[in-house]
């Protein structure tokens, strides 16, 4: 039983799985996203978040900590400058894993690990997406109604006598009502 044991050894020595959570660490800055096993990515995430907390304030002392973690200046500058400054007003959750299935070879589970705020085509459905309810409208057409009731009220508007006459008066076809369940039902009752 693994009762209280939080690290995930991954199959390796530690020596082994803190060079290969750095090197990953460093593509995933560097990329953006990257192809992985859903362990990893968990494993990688745990790893990869503390260190963007750190970048948020650009000091020495910082910088020094995650190059000893990263061991690579490129990801470090990378870390610093660019991706810092994106995710500066997010608490935290700076990562995503969104599990892809499968892998043919082993039959592993797969998964991509992404930077959230780099995800262009996700950000941009969540803003222009519109929110849904269950409840109807029927208070907010309403209100609207009202509304242009009064602007109706307040300036009404006149048209010429001749304009009036020229303009054939049409009435559009009645169209049926929509009925609902709930309607159905206080018509039984």
């Amino acid at each position: 039983m693994r009762h209280g044991k939080k690290v995930a050894h991954l199959g390796r020595k530690s020596a082994h799985r803190k060079a290969m959570l750095a090197n990953m660490a460093c593509s995933l800055i560097e990329h953006k996203r990257i192809q992985t096993t859903v362990t990893k990515a968990k494993a990688l995430k745990q790893f990869v978040e503390p260190l963007v907390t750190k970048s948020k304030t650009d000091t020495t002392h910082n910088r020094r900590l995650v190059f000893s973690s990263l061991r690579n200046k490129y990801a470090v500058a990378e870390l610093f400058r660019s991706v810092a400054v994106k995710v500066g007003d997010r608490p935290g959750g700076y990562t995503r894993i969104i599990k892809l299935g499968n892998r043919l070879g082993d039959n592993a589970d797969m998964a991509m690990i992404e930077l959230v705020d780099y995800n262009e085509v996700y950000n941009a459905e969540k803003t222009t997406k519109k929110k849904s309810t269950r409840r109807g409208r029927t208070k907010k057409a309403e209100a609207t109604a009202s509304d242009e009731a009064t602007v109706a009220q307040e300036a009404p508007t006149v048209e010429a006598p001749e304009a009036a006459a020229e303009k054939p008066a049409k009435k559009a076809p009645a169209k049926p009502k929509k009925t609902t369940k709930k309607d159905d039902a206080d018509k039984d009752a």
